[in-house]
């Protein structure tokens, strides 16, 4: 069994030498959230197991969300308490035992606009959403909901409109790095056994009779094409799953529709305020979360039919999303304040209504045919039930006695030792002759990982200068994801190893050709490469740009592909 904390290119090799070799007990084709769950989930089980991803880790739905870890609120209102339940379970081990280092609390107000009403409504709510959050005798990991005054109110949110609200009650849920705890997720497989290998797509499926027993893959960084086998595959390809399904030649059980979601990033000092917002719109909710020295400020919900694999956000969305936050601030916000704008797509399961924030965020499993079991549906929060309930129906299928599902208690990497790093972190610092304000940025990042890129640092003290136009970010950082994070392009560096894409006034245009130089080191790329990286980053920044002042969805998107989609 392979115990690599590394998922380099030389580990991406011999991942594909041993897809290419070995049977399989489970394969998993998605390397999302959930995708990355499930082979976590079964590697820890003692199952030989490998998972593909035709991106990059995490690059879709699980890159784009609202970086929440939550019960959510709404489906209280749904009185869908088991959904609330079951994610709020999660949130505690997420925040107390599996990734501490990468999942933090963070405090939100319910601004309360009728005087009695909503106090009893919401706060009813609020006592059901706490006494959700413990189980088994387990405390939540978070401070209880709390009433306030609108004076209180005031004096922890000065940008606050006077007559927005008479009051408020605060609650904490979490909040997570999206992207970067999906990579922890396949590196932390990949330690337990996994074979992880990332743009490698399938493109077909291989059957006898009716059986699946693997597919057919292609490495989009070589163009070699080849077979894995595998007893059972686990399509775990989220707003993919019709497309992926319909390569079998069988109608799913289930449909999945995907709906649009947006957030606006901003600086943090337009908006004085000690927590984050939750708003009420005639729509659905939306949120205004501190995020650094940022706040996202999102986000929509309407029906899309275009591509997948690059959302792209309207001017319309734009200002919907600024037109609602502004109704409770007292200086608007405006295009001119905003840094940067992303697009993700939900995955839901399409069932009566014609809205899609009446769809069902629940999951389902199914074995649509012998050999291939089918995950699709559920949010962010409760991946890894998400990813047991799959594993649970992959090993009913094979023979022998195979374990239960143990990811409840395994830490991901960097996670075991992180409190008494935190608790060092000054140490640390004058150690490396770091600033503490740096050793806490890779802590959160990395946790315990944090010592290799200090390592990375005391043999080049170069690596300890930040990035031009992000300053946030270290060019150690940069090396780590090419050498240990499985970073292959430049876009994944700048979009999801770091968040430089969204956070950057300049979207990363200035960073883009030292984080490229950087990354050539690692990879080896020549002079011609580096160029390519680099102007198929600035395409992307551009196209993204431009599709923002587009009216509509169908010129949004068009105008997004005219930048080209990575070749290796």
């Amino acid at each position: 069994m392979s115990r690599s904390a590394k998922l380099g290119p030389e580990e991406r090799e011999a991942a594909i030498e041993a897809l290419k070799s070995k049977e399989l007990d489970i394969l998993v084709v998605g390397g999302g959230i959930v995708g990355a769950g499930s082979a976590l989930d079964a590697a820890t089980r003692g199952l030989r197991v490998g998972i593909v991803e035709a991106r990059d880790w995490s690059s879709g739905t699980s890159s784009r969300s609202s970086k929440l870890v939550h019960g959510g609120v709404r489906y209280l209102e749904q009185l869908n308490f088991s959904l609330v339940r079951e994610a709020l379970i999660e949130r505690g081990l997420l925040l107390q035992r599996i990734a501490p280092h990468l999942v933090k609390p963070v405090r939100f107000l319910i601004p309360l606009k009728r005087r009695f009403i909503d106090r009893f409504y919401i706060g009813a709510g609020m006592v059901l959403y706490d006494l959700f959050s413990y189980t088994g005798g387990r405390p939540p990991g978070v401070p209880r909901h709390r009433h306030l005054t609108r004076g209180q109110v005031q004096r922890a949110i000065p940008s606050m409109a006077h007559d927005a609200l008479i009051g408020g009650i605060t609650y904490y849920d979490a909040q997570v790095d999206d992207a970067r705890y999906g990579a922890s997720v396949v590196r932390t497989a990949s330690f337990y056994g996994a074979h992880a290998a990332s743009r490698v797509r399938v493109e077909g499926f291989i059957k006898v009779g009716q059986r699946v027993v693997g597919v057919h893959a292609h490495d989009l960084q070589t163009g070699e094409k080849f077979d894995i086998r595998a007893k059972q595959v686990v399509n775990a390809t989220g707003v993919w799953t019709d497309d992926t399904q319909a390569m079998v030649g069988e109608r799913g059980q289930f449909k999945v529709r995907a709906s649009k979601g947006i957030h606006l990033v901003v600086p943090r000092d337009r908006f004085q305020s000690s927590m984050g917002l939750l708003l009420r719109t005639e729509k659905s909710v939306l949120f205004v979360i501190p995020w650094g020295r940022h706040w996202l400020v999102g986000t929509t919900d309407t029906d899309w039919h275009l591509d997948k694999a690059h959302p792209a956000a309207t001017a319309a969305d734009i200002d919907y999303v600024l037109e609602h936050v502004n109704t409770v601030l007292n200086v608007p916000l405006t295009r001119d304040d905003v840094e940067g704008v992303y697009a993700g797509l939900r995955p839901l399961l399409a069932g009566e209504s014609d809205q899609t924030s009446k769809l069902s965020r629940e999951h389902l499993v199914a074995h649509s045919v012998p050999g291939l079991v089918v995950i699709a549906g559920g949010k962010w929060t409760t991946y890894r039930v998400m990813a047991k309930d799959a594993i649970d129906a992959a090993v009913s299928a094979l023979d022998g006695k195979i374990a239960g599902s143990v990811t409840e208690d395994i830490a991901l990497l960097g996670a075991e030792g992180y409190q008494a790093a935190w608790n060092k972190r000054s140490k640390i610092a004058r150690k490396f002759g770091v600033h503490t304000v740096r050793i806490e940025h890779l802590l959160n990042r990395f946790g315990t990982l944090t010592d290799e890129l200090l390592d990375l640092i005391s043999s080049n003290p170069e690596l300890a200068e930040p990035l031009p136009g992000a300053d946030d970010y270290l060019a150690a950082e940069v090396v780590y994801a090419a050498s240990h994070e499985g970073a292959l392009h430049l876009e994944d560096v700048l979009a999801r190893r770091t968040r430089i894409s969204i956070e950057a006034w300049d979207r990363g245009v200035s960073a883009a050709p030292v984080a490229a130089r950087l990354m050539a080191g690692v990879l080896g790329w020549d002079e011609a490469r580096i160029e390519r990286e680099v102007a198929n980053y600035l395409r992307r920044v551009a196209a993204e740009r431009a599709s923002q002042e587009q009216p509509d969805d169908e010129s949004a998107d068009r105008i997004r592909l005219e930048a080209p989609d990575i070749a290796a």
